[in-house]
């Protein structure tokens, strides 16, 4: 039988079937090979026009996911306390009806913002959760509302709300065209990029090394990424603001600033760098003063460049600072919005101009108990404890967590773990039983990647080249299984039913979510006016919209549709940054600065119990250089104590050179709590958590956990 491009796979099945791996940023398309209704092999789609058949190990996995005997196919409920809790298998209707039920009670007796949500990573790769997740939140009124973003990105939308207007205009790296490609705390090598979509990342370099091109990173680990650069520069983490706030101040001192027309405060932006030399950036990371200015005179003089800052910038006391002067970087050598500098993608769906998304906003409430600023409608999640521990009005006393697991991948994992067992009620929207979601009452498992249509609202505007592809689900939808737009759906009828809405209001809510996302999207599609859904179900690969290309200043979303240099909330963090540059030094004997790292074989906390992505050499161990472990009379494989103000861990540790002395590195996700979670292979990748130690007290501005350059004590266990 042949390739099938429209209904999903009948039983018994044998042939081809395109599919689409979004389980990351890559959204990388594939062709699945089945025999008898099972599949036997997956690979990259050579015809697709963004990922051109690249393929990491966790695309090849995806089968791994959809039958993987850990996966939880029907609503499991609690029954019950502490370690004689056991989970008994619930009909969906019940389910729905508990949940529904306990949600709208606590709204009843202690007000709306006593329930909390949680919604992680995997939601943005899930069109459901985009299309029915989001309005359902919304019915349920409450204030704390938290995400994975605040662990994440959050310094990248409060920059871009501030410069360009909304939080989603991210000018991306033309990476195909480049000369120049700067990186800061950034790892495509392992990611394929993350808020910058470049499947096949590896040859994209190739490409970029051939036409004569120079890749330059800077970062405090020899990562995959600074292996096959062109350079690799050490930096001390936390420091990055200080050393582009001094290839800022390079390039206006020097006179190599030549921004578009369209910016102002050129003048003020000079006078608040003036202080940021190359000395002063050096006293603070190590990276020597000519070396700074001779980026920055580099960068200036490349015929087309881009900087491009991530993970490591965002995760840190001045992530916003940090991204910001990317950005900076960018505008004055006239790299934005320029073929082979920076430029905003043009997805067949513009979640920006739909109004889709909104353009974000700062400081509308607080959190209640350390006053913390929301963004976007979000609190910073390293509140998320507090508030369901603190008693008082708008105490958390229910939480929704969806697809998320807060207590591997949030600051102070272990008291958030001990906070969630206080609460009154939980409910959790996920696939697995695992470190977090082993504390619901009710765990409401959706269908998996491969049984439900999938089109990427948001990574297509994130890529380094405009596609469009809308992929139809594989494998059909078990019976008795619900998608989550239905789950959602269901619960917002149920919870508005229950809190006694009105006739008219009941309606409104069941038309909101009648629609199936593949419907959604086809009207969105044929608003947009650059393909249609028949067009795409004919081309299930994906149809190529071309290159970048410049599009400012009319896409700007400022009243002015100018770019303000200096926005007041950015330079009024310039003078916490400055006391910095002067302790900095870790403050205790012996302490070191501890990072996190991520594997292309890993997808954040979860798929650790796939087989197929556990094999080889062990990732879990604390990366420590060798003068490091030699000063403290540690051997290489010995077991170690890792100890931070809130928390220790002990784990194993591997001398290496790839970190600069100073510094010790931890992924991030491991920490599975064995016989508590239900995982097969676990047990062979358990690790410790690195939020066991993260301090929720280390914030950015923005809000976004400083989760890299926690001090920490190192001695043998």
């Amino acid at each position: 039988m042949g390739l099938l491009t429209e209904d999903p796979v009948p039983p018994g099945f044998t042939g081809t079937r395109i599919g689409v791996c979004h389980l990351c940023e890559a959204i990388c398309g594939v062709e699945l090979s089945l025999e008898d209704g099972v599949v036997t092999g997956i690979k990259g789609n050579d015809a697709d026009p963004l990922s051109r058949g690249y393929i990491c190990p966790k695309g090849v996995s995806l089968a791994d996911v959809y039958t993987d005997p850990d996966r939880l196919r029907r609503p499991l409920r609690r029954v019950g306390e502490g370690a004689d809790a056991t989970w008994e298998e619930m009909e969906w209707d019940e389910a729905l009806g508990l949940v529904a039920e306990r949600l709208a009670a606590t709204v009843e007796a202690h007000g709306a913002n006593a329930v909390g949500i949680y919604a992680a990573n995997p939601n943005v790769h899930s069109l459901g959760f985009l299309t029915h997740g989001v309005p359902f939140i919304k019915t349920l009124r409450t204030r704390n509302k938290f995400s994975a973003t605040s662990v994440d990105q959050l310094p990248h939308h409060l920059v871009a709300w501030q410069l360009y207007g909304h939080q989603l205009l991210l000018p991306i790296p033309d990476l195909d065209r480049t000369h120049f490609f700067l990186v800061l705390g950034a790892n495509p090598m392992a990611s394929n990029g993350s808020l910058m979509t470049a499947p096949d990342f590896p040859r994209r370099l190739r490409d970029l090394k051939a036409r004569g091109g120079r890749m330059v990173v800077l970062d405090p680990r020899r990562t995959e990424t600074a292996k096959v650069a062109t350079e690799h520069h050490f930096v001390r983490p936390g420091s990055d603001a200080a050393v582009l706030l001094a290839m800022v101040h390079v390039l206006i001192e020097e006179g190599l600033a030549t921004p578009p027309a369209y910016v102002d405060h050129l003048d003020e932006l000079a006078a608040l760098v003036a202080d940021f030399t190359p000395e002063r950036a050096e006293k603070a990371s190590g990276l020597p003063a000519e070396t700074v200015r001779g980026l920055a005179r580099d960068f200036a003089a490349a015929d087309r460049a881009a900087a491009y800052g991530r993970m490591g910038l965002s995760t840190q006391g001045f992530g916003t600072v940090s991204q910001w002067a990317v950005q900076l970087l960018n505008v004055l050598t006239g790299n934005l919005d320029r073929e082979g500098g920076v430029l905003l993608p043009e997805p067949a769906i513009d979640v920006v101009e739909r109004g889709l998304v909104g353009p974000g906003h700062h400081d509308v409430w607080r959190s209640r108990v350390r006053g913390l600023p929301e963004f976007g409608g979000e609190l910073p999640v390293a509140a998320l404890r507090e508030e369901i521990e603190t008693p008082g009005d708008g105490q958390v006393r229910a939480m929704v967590t969806i697809a998320g697991n807060p207590v591997l991948s949030t600051p102070g994992g272990a008291d958030l773990a001990r906070a969630l067992d206080g609460l009154d009620f939980m409910v959790a929207v996920d696939i697995y039983l695992n470190e977090t979601t082993r504390h619901a009452d009710v765990i409401l498992p959706p269908t998996t990647a491969l049984e439900r249509d999938h089109y990427d609202l948001i990574f297509h505007a994130f890529a380094v080249r405009n596609t469009a592809r809308f992929t139809p689900a594989v494998f059909p939808r078990p019976g008795d299984a619900r998608h989550d737009w239905e789950v959602f759906g269901g619960l917002a009828e149920r919870v508005t039913a229950r809190l006694g809405a009105g006739l008219k209001d009941r309606l409104a809510v069941k038309a909101r979510f009648a629609a199936s996302p593949a419907t959604m999207i086809a009207g969105l599609l044929k608003l947009g006016g650059r393909t249609t859904m028949r067009a795409l179900r004919k081309q299930p690969e994906g149809v190529d919209l071309g290159p970048l290309r410049p599009t400012l200043p009319a896409r700007l979303q400022t009243k002015d549709k100018r770019i303000d240099l200096t926005p007041a909330l950015l330079v009024a963090d310039l003078d916490r940054v400055r006391a910095a540059l002067d302790t900095v030094e870790p403050a205790g004997a012996g302490e070191l600065l501890l990072i996190g790292r991520r594997h292309k074989q890993d997808c954040n906390s979860w798929l650790h119990n796939t087989e197929r992505l556990t094999r080889g050499k062990p990732r879990h161990h604390l990366l420590m250089h060798p003068k490091d472990l030699a000063d403290r009379g540690l051997d290489d494989g010995s077991v170690v104590r890792v100890s931070s103000r809130v928390g220790a861990v002990e784990v194993e540790v591997s001398a290496v050179d790839d970190v600069m002395p100073g510094v010790v590195s931890l992924p991030h996700g491991y920490g599975h709590q064995v016989g508590g979670t239900g995982m097969r292979h676990a047990a062979t990748v358990a690790g410790v958590s690195i939020n066991d130690l993260t301090d929720p007290e280390r914030l950015d501005v923005s809000g976004n956990a400083a989760l890299n350059g926690v001090p920490v004590t190192v001695e043998p266990a």
